[in-house]
């Protein structure tokens, strides 16, 4: 048996054993207090380090015991009218808002201080209920500006103080008559605090929200619909939220005073590959000067290249990459065969590494929110980024034809790689959703450079 502290100088230190097991510096502490190593991390370490699985195994946590059924009674505290109650049997009360509806899911945090209405309806955040840290939220109202899909995604939204009347000249409704609308439940009162830290030290869980019409909680049974509901690993989402069908695209991006403008005179023709695509992501494509089709998720590669594309983008999404790329990657390495240059955001960044040969995991807590710092290793430039993802590449499995280019500053996790075989490219973060607040919109015109050089190239 290796002492913890061994281990981790094996690793090269905190820091970097943080990132080879894709955890954040906070988790490595918890380690050493613990004097245990979860079993989740052995092949990272054992792969690292040479070590055996008896240098791990006497170092391993106990197996996790299935918490107790709560004993909190189901008649909600005084002027209590919505519940969260997670898997491991908490139940927090709290003042219901939204729609009256129960919806299970994987409970995550944001930590944006603006756009929940681009939050709510982004396809990323299919499947999940998502604490909001900042506590403002309602302020800015809703408007159909600001969707970033037709309808939300999220399954239920939690805040500290109950939502806010909209004081800005663009609101057109009440986020609380919004929500209704769309039948989304939500929670106030919560100590979203609290919450997040909960979920920063042990992980994404599963919960449900529950805001009945009648007031009434079956406590019991909302935790046994929290245990039983499967996890986002192992999930295809991807094709719930794509489109059904191509279309084209043709709205550039919005502008005081005049709103979303019409697409520029096209240079190149590029086919944007549904995963859940924001509509941010198609207007930044269309002010870059290309041509938008989108397909749906499940196109093949000869679906895709019968549209003659200069170049394929492949959009940000929900789910499991793995169980998304049963049907994806062969359709990327078909294009990438081609020739075709692609560049890929967040779902469609996994994808790209996972068509190039790289393996994904599944992240502790994910990266939610604005203001994430993100290094360009090849300019040293640190770029303010937008995040919304629970997976990311490994990057010790890359192959040598490919390689990283960014990387969170945060855990050190991978947010970028290219490849040195093929014209292909791509980004773990947003750089359409501009916090910084345009720190990575180049991206888009290095995609069109690449979509030129590749032309050059084959008139020589």
């Amino acid at each position: 048996m290796r002492s913890i502290d061994e281990i981790i100088a094996l690793l090269g230190g905190p820091e970097a054993a943080a990132a080879r097991c894709g955890v954040g510096t906070e988790a490595i502490r918890k380690w050493r207090q613990a004097r245990a190593v979860p079993a989740k991390h052995w092949q990272a370490i054992l792969a690292t380090t040479g070590l055996t699985l008896a240098d791990l195994t006497a170092a391993a946590p106990p197996a996790p015991e299935t918490p107790p059924m709560p004993e909190a009674p189901d008649a909600p505290p005084q002027g209590a009218t919505a519940a969260l109650v997670l898997a491991d049997g908490s139940v927090f009360w709290g003042e219901g808002f939204g729609a009256h509806a129960t919806q299970v899911a994987e409970l995550c945090f944001n930590t944006g201080m603006t756009g929940y209405q681009e939050t709510l309806t982004d396809p990323s955040y299919a499947a999940q209920i998502i604490a909001f840290t900042f506590p403002h939220i309602g302020n800015t109202g809703t408007n159909a500006e600001d969707m970033e899909a037709a309808t939300p995604v999220a399954r239920g939204l939690v805040v500290k103080q109950h939502i806010t009347n909209p004081a800005n000249w663009r609101s057109t409704r009440h986020l609380d008559a919004w929500l209704r609308g769309h039948g989304v439940p939500g929670i106030a009162g919560i100590d979203t605090r609290a919450l997040t830290a909960r979920i920063r030290d042990g992980g994404a869980p599963n919960g449900v929200i529950a805001h009945p019409a009648d007031g009434r909680f079956d406590i019991a049974g909302l935790l046994a619909q929290a245990r039983a509901w499967p996890g986002l690993e192992g999930m295809d989402l991807a094709r719930e939220v794509s489109c059904r069908q191509s279309f084209v695209w043709d709205e550039a991006t919005w502008a005081w005073p005049d709103g979303f403008a019409p697409a520029a005179a096209p240079r190149h023709r590029v086919v944007a590959v549904d995963y859940g695509a924001k509509r941010n992501i198609l207007r930044c494509l269309a002010a870059a000067g290309l041509a938008v089709t989108v397909v749906p998720a499940d196109a093949t590669a000869e679906e895709i290249l019968a549209h003659v594309p200069d170049g394929v983008f492949l959009s940000n999404g929900p789910g499991d990459p793995a169980a998304t790329g049963v049907y994806a990657v062969p359709a990327i390495q078909g294009v990438m065969a081609a020739g075709v240059p692609v560049f890929g955001i967040c779902l469609g960044h996994q994808l790209l590494g996972l068509a190039l040969g790289a393996r994904t995991y599944k992240l502790d807590r994910g990266h939610r929110g604005a203001n994430q710092p993100v290094r360009d290793l090849a300019t040293g430039r640190v770029e303010i980024t937008a995040q919304n993802h629970g997976f990311a590449i490994d990057p010790e499995t890359l192959p040598a034809s490919a390689h990283v280019t960014h990387v969170s500053l945060f855990d050190g996790s991978n947010e970028g790689i290219a490849s040195d075989e093929f014209p292909a490219f791509s980004v773990q973060y947003h750089p359409e959703a501009s916090p910084g607040p345009s720190d990575s919109h180049h991206l888009f015109h290095r995609f069109v450079r690449l979509i030129e050089a590749t032309k050059e190239k084959a008139t020589v």
